[in-house]
């Protein structure tokens, strides 16, 4: 049997990888900082590489850390659940599910009480980190995903469909030079999501205003703060309706009146494979029989 290398080591690295922070990791795993240091400098002599880039306030995983936390991780996870299992009596399924912050705090964690009170065993993991897709199986069992289409290799199933309209603040059609008609958004900042970059064009050309040029396009990785820039009158967002009725922000109005479908919808992508695996199937069904589209 080949030789592995300490499991309190192991359990150090994957604490600093995850908190970049020395301090913060030996204050969950309750040792000392040098302690805890000692611990990793025996996994990097294991191996016989360095794993971090040292930086002074922070520790950061090289590429040789990042592709070990990626093999690593998950069994380190799994391993904790099968003794949390063992010690409690209770099965415990975890799922590392990536997801964009606004589907996760508008629409999954309003339900998120009635998947645990159905399937109490099961536990997520949340990662709100950009490029989801990208990262199934390595780090990730599941995503929900914003796209036009996904890759025929993964399993997809479309959770929605949805139309784009332009979301503006109210003083914007409430002020003394208000914003009454589509030509207007010559005067205004268009906001776009860089998951989404063909609202604005397909919502322009419905309007028949291809030739209306914004003052400027500037583009948002978080549809929450592009909700709050709008509504703070920085600029005309094109986002879905769902957005904006989930919202339920009084500072927002629909401008315009003119509606387009969306050439984008949220999916629920895995592996094929990773299907047939307890987690990801019982979040599938749940999420489709709660969120799908019918």
């Amino acid at each position: 049997m080949r030789r592995l290398p300490p499991l309190g080591a192991i359990e150090a690295f994957v604490a600093v990888a995850r908190t970049n922070s020395v301090k913060a990791a030996a204050a969950e795993l309750a040792l000392s900082p040098p302690a805890l240091s000692r611990r990793v400098q025996t996994l990097e002599r294991f191996v016989g590489r360095p794993l971090f880039d040292r930086r002074h306030q922070a520790t950061v995983p090289n590429a040789d850390g990042e592709k070990l936390l990626q093999q690593i991780a998950p069994v380190l996870d799994q391993l904790s659940d099968a003794v949390e299992a063992m010690t409690s009596g209770t099965e415990v399924l975890r799922l590392r599910l990536g997801i964009l912050p606004l589907f996760a705090s508008q629409r999954l964690f309003p339900r998120l009480g009635e998947l645990r009170q159905t399937h109490p065993e099961l536990h997520l993991d949340i990662d709100t980190a950009g490029h989801n897709i990208a990262r199934l199986g390595e780090g990730l069992d599941a995503a929900i995903a914003l796209a036009r289409e996904i890759d025929p290799a993964l399993y997809a199933k479309r959770l929605d469909r949805n139309r784009v309209y332009p979301i503006g603040a109210r003083s914007l059609v409430e002020g003394p030079d208000p914003i009454a008609a589509p030509a207007d958004l010559g005067r205004v900042t268009v906001l776009l999501h860089r998951d989404m970059p063909d609202t604005f064009a397909a919502w322009r050309h419905a309007a028949g205003v291809e030739d209306v040029e914004p003052l400027a396009v500037d583009q948002f990785d978080s549809g929450a703060l592009m909700l709050e820039a709008a509504a703070q009158g920085l600029g005309v967002a094109f986002m879905h309706e769902s957005h904006f009725v989930d919202a339920h922000d009084p500072r927002l109005v629909k401008l315009f009146g003119i509606e387009v479908e969306s050439p984008y919808s949220y999916w629920f992508v895995c592996r094929p494979r990773a299907l047939r695996t307890k987690p990801v199937r019982m979040f599938h069904d749940w999420l489709i029989r709660t969120l799908g589209e019918g």
